[in-house]
């Protein structure tokens, strides 16, 4: 029923695409997976992008003055789709694009983008190089691998865990250095890092690795991986299947349904996210506004990600006072402690990643239990 309401929503967004714009209007192109290994990240954050898009046109438009007309094309989460797709938003007029949840893809269509002079934000890529490898119309909207890996290394610290094991797969940059930044700021802590696996995204076939991590004598205190579905249910099935009972670190890409379906394989991981609600907070908020109008509770941060790229978009464009794709750049470069629903967002003095809070969550008894909130110290985060 859940995604089935995500589907609807997506649906409702198809019908805004297809009215024609006026010179008034704001276009967005949205260079997303709609279906395809990104999808079950790109498809939450659009409904939540929706939402405020829906209460951005009630109330007339940015400003008042500036409604927002959509173009939606499916990259089929493959990263040559994604730039033919980029280039067609571009011809359509899009002043804007919204690239996948992941950096290979968003850097494909960013350099579409780039060259084109239109700004691209991608609803939730991590890899800090993302806008060094485009340029300075490319923009992410979600927090930092490395700032994440600095948030789980204290953790670990904190928890007593001085030995580690990370679980890296080459094939995509979230998945490779994510975890890599994590043994960097763990060892700077006093954390020595005991080995360091490798899979392919979407091997399923774990054997090999749980069979080297069984074998261990000691065993590592903790395991950190960045995998996400359906490679990290396969891994966390059959090292547990195997008897190891090693407490597991997992970052932004397990806040998902899935991950939860898992029952108890997955009680006590904590993973990294953007955000956690707690009593009296604007995600508190968004969260009963968003049962309210759909009727179930949101199950992943990325909803309430994707309507927080409303507000950066809202207040960029208000503050440019344009339509201009070159004065909405400057909007975002210049944003600086915005009030979302997840938090503040800061790009001012940044490279084009957000300054934005990170969450350590605990999955305890099917839910979310929260660990720690805020920014690490600068001085601990690695080096993109």
């Amino acid at each position: 029923m859940k995604k089935n309401k995500l589907v609807l929503l997506s649906g409702a967004f198809a019908v805004l695409a297809a009215t024609s714009a006026t010179a008034e209007d704001l276009v967005i192109g949205l260079a997303t997976a709609q279906t395809g290994g990104l999808a079950p990240y790109d498809q939450p954050n659009l409904a939540g992008l929706q939402m405020k898009i829906d209460e951005i046109n009630a109330a007339g438009g940015i400003a008042g003055k500036f409604p927002i007309k959509t173009i939606i094309k499916d990259t089929r989460s493959d990263s040559a789709q994604t730039a033919l797709v980029a280039q067609e938003l571009v011809d359509a007029g899009a002043q804007l694009i919204i690239t996948p949840c992941d950096a290979d893809p968003s850097i494909a269509a960013g350099m579409i983008t780039q060259a084109a002079g239109i700004p691209a934000i991608s609803f939730c890529a991590t890899t800090p190089t993302l806008p060094l490898a485009v340029g300075d119309f490319m923009f992410s909207n979600y927090p930092a691998d490395n700032v994440q890996a600095t948030m789980l290394a204290a953790h670990a610290v904190e928890s007593g865990y001085k030995t580690a094991y990370i679980l890296t797969s080459p094939d995509s940059a979230y998945t490779l250095k994510l975890p890599q930044y994590f043994g960097q700021a763990f060892t700077a802590k006093g954390g020595a890092i005991m080995g360091e696996g490798t899979y392919s995204i979407g091997q399923q076939d774990f054997g090999a690795e749980v069979t080297k991590i069984a074998a261990m004598d000691p065993k590592p205190d903790v395991i950190m991986t960045s995998a996400y579905e359906p490679d990290f249910p396969a891994f966390i099935r059959q090292l547990r299947g195997a008897g190891v009972t090693t407490p597991i670190l997992g970052s932004d890409g397990i806040d998902s349904p899935t991950t939860f379906g898992l029952g108890d394989l997955v009680e006590g991981v904590v993973f990294s996210t953007a955000g956690h609600a707690t009593a009296g907070s604007p995600l508190e908020a968004f969260n009963a506004k968003w049962t309210e109008k759909t009727g179930a509770a949101p199950d992943t941060i990325y909803i309430a990600n994707g309507y927080d790229l409303g507000n950066v978009i809202e207040a960029a464009v208000s503050a440019a006072d344009s339509l201009d794709p070159a004065a909405i750049r400057e909007g975002i470069a210049n944003l600086e402690n915005l009030q979302g629903v997840t938090g503040t967002i800061s790009y001012k003095g940044t490279m084009g990643m957000p300054l934005r809070s990170v969450s350590l969550v605990r999955i305890k008894a099917g839910d979310r239990e929260l660990v720690a909130q805020g920014q690490p110290d600068p001085a601990d985060i690695p080096a993109p």
